[in-house]
């Protein structure tokens, strides 16, 4: 019998404006918030300046500032809790669904974990020009951004096993 997948989207894939999925094996399972507290304890100078760019430019077009990641590492969170500027809206052990929602977008992260496969999938609907155009950069640099925290993920769980 096949498994429900815990991967969660706003739509179906084929009706999202942006739609991105990336996985990795790690060396050890861990929870999907384990996961998010280690991509987001140390963010590099160059994900600093990209929160700051996008906050200087976004408000110029009344857009509430979002001013990164925090690096606040969490034990555990529930439904209607915030892990920095994403609203959570499902914590289970398999998956954390995140969302952040205004008038011009909404996102979804879903953090998933199947045995020790890890993945990120990131979805977008866009609600006015505004936010079509704001995808154009943030759409490539979220790929390489969720490439770098998925390795970062298990550099870090190598050396935990390592130092075992």
């Amino acid at each position: 019998m096949e498994s429900a997948s815990p991967i969660r989207t706003l739509r179906p894939p084929a009706e999202l404006d942006y739609y991105d999925t990336r996985s990795v094996l790690l060396p050890v399972a861990v929870t999907p918030l384990e996961a998010w507290n280690i991509m987001t304890a140390k963010p590099g100078v160059l994900l600093r300046l990209a929160f700051r760019t996008r906050d200087a430019i976004s408000a110029l077009f009344g857009v509430k500032r979002i001013d990164g990641f925090s690096g606040r590492q969490r034990i555990s969170v529930g439904v209607g809790d915030r892990l920095d500027f994403f609203l959570v809206e499902e914590c289970a052990p398999d998956r954390l669904v995140l969302t952040a929602r205004d008038r011009h977008l909404d996102v979804m992260i879903c953090l998933s974990v199947d045995d020790r496969v890890l993945t990120v999938t990131a979805s977008v609907v866009t609600h006015n020009r505004f936010g079509r155009v704001y995808m154009l950069p943030v759409g490539p640099a979220h790929k390489l951004i969720v490439n770098s925290n998925l390795k970062r993920v298990k550099q870090v769980l190598k050396k935990r096993v390592a130092s075992a």
